[in-house]
């Protein structure tokens, strides 16, 4: 265990600041991401260095199809998250116990692992890093010294002062837009979707950011919706990559699998306004890079294996500036 940051004492409850459900605690109690409790009137981390999973993984499978593309990257995760979403694909390990038997690391061991494997760096992952705030901080600094890269794979469910301690780090995000509506993330997730965007701003200032909107039939694919959604990420930046994923039946949910033609549809919606759009989990659909100016294909991705054409970040038949990080080849 660890003490938690972003806590204060009032009373006889221990108040948890670092996401927005400002969890109220007696003693004894677990906050709603089940892995910060209360104990003699400190707030504890129960799963820092706690590894549940670790994997080495090519960046376009978080997805990320603009950061290093065809780079490998260190993949970890824990248990636990702030959010409950009915539909998590997830959950066995979000959900499993705090103190579940799992390897647990320091700071440095994962930084040594990358160093010996030659890696670009280390994506937090899998579960909600949010709620394992502690250790990504720690290790995403250690790593930040080391000239290693830091990637979020996250909800976006983080309050504004820990953001933006964690934001100097992190070099590059992949956020779940989950829905464009409020009571969508009431309903379905627990939580609200204001901090969401707050967060999805902050990160876009400072940092390589794509997102991910999962879309399940009839409760978040309406086109009124995905329009707002899509006007809201043309205003932030039209270059935002967007990565549309169709949805299995998991956990809580069995609504059929997302139709393949209203993915397509939404892709084409989105194309209005976005230089780049992609579907995901959906067999047999490409999903290469297009020049925002000429059309040509300029990255093929064939499963994970990456072919870039780009020439010094320009598109080698327009000279069009692709927006890929980093821009040359590294």
């Amino acid at each position: 265990m660890r003490e938690a940051l972003y806590y204060k004492s009032r009373q006889q409850e221990i108040i948890c600041q670092l996401c927005p459900h400002f969890c109220r605690l007696q003693e004894g109690e677990s906050g709603l991401c089940g892995v910060r409790q209360v104990r003699g009137r400190q707030l504890f981390s129960l799963n820092y260095g706690l590894c549940a999973a670790l994997a080495v993984d090519p960046l376009e499978k978080k997805p990320l199809y603009h950061f290093y593309p065809g780079q490998q990257i260190l993949s970890v995760g824990t248990v636990g998250c702030n959010l409950d979403c009915g539909f998590c694909q997830n959950w066995q390990l979000v959900r499993a116990a705090a103190d579940r038997q799992a390897k647990r690391y320091t700071p440095a061991d994962l930084v040594q692992l990358l160093t010996e494997q030659g890696l670009l760096g280390i994506a937090y992952t899998y579960s909600e890093p949010g709620v394992w705030f502690e250790f990504v901080l720690e290790t995403a600094s250690l790593a930040k010294q080391q000239r290693l890269k830091n990637v979020m794979v996250t909800n976006g469910y983080l309050n504004p002062e820990p953001l933006r301690e964690l934001l100097p780090y992190i070099d590059a995000f992949n956020i779940d837009v989950k829905a464009f509506q409020d009571h969508y993330y009431q309903q379905y997730c627990a939580g609200r979707l204001k901090p969401v965007l707050r967060y999805v701003e902050a990160a876009a200032a400072a940092a390589h950011v794509e997102l991910t909107y999962l879309v399940i039939p009839t409760l978040n694919d309406h086109e009124r919706d995905v329009r707002r959604f899509v006007d809201w990420v043309a205003a932030l930046n039209p270059k935002i990559p967007v990565h549309f994923t169709r949805y299995y039946p998991q956990r809580h949910f069995n609504y059929p699998p997302t139709p393949a033609a209203v993915m397509k549809r939404l892709q084409q919606i989105a194309r209005e306004k976005l230089c780049y759009v992609y579907l995901g989990n959906l067999p047999g659909i490409e999903v290469n890079t297009d020049c925002p100016a000429c059309g040509s294909t300029v990255i093929v991705r064939d499963g994970y294996r990456v072919i870039n054409k780009l020439r010094h970040g320009r598109c080698p038949y327009c000279g069009q500036a692709v927006d890929i990080v980093p821009a040359a080849a590294p």
